[in-house]
């Protein structure tokens, strides 16, 4: 394990947490995009069973809420 992780405060580890979720938010924003692009007809006959706009607001909100708590600590010192 880094060194950085294992002395890395409480705070520190939040906000890493929070970057991993609004990474997976812009992930799945770029997953919908692509699947809105699709011809409109194939779009009919394979539509896609994973609601990507629901994973990418609950991770934007976990994210953020996640960055708010930890950011003013982490700036802090």
């Amino acid at each position: 394990m880094p060194e950085f992780l294992t002395f890395a405060s409480d705070a520190d580890i939040l906000a890493l947490w929070g970057a991993g979720f609004l990474l997976a938010a812009f992930l799945a924003l770029y997953a919908e995009k692509r699947r809105n692009r699709r011809d409109p007809f194939e779009r009919i006959r394979r539509v896609g069973w994973i609601p990507w706009t629901s994973i990418f607001i609950g991770c934007m909100i976990i994210g953020g809420g996640m960055l708010a708590l930890a950011l003013p600590r982490v700036i802090a010192g």
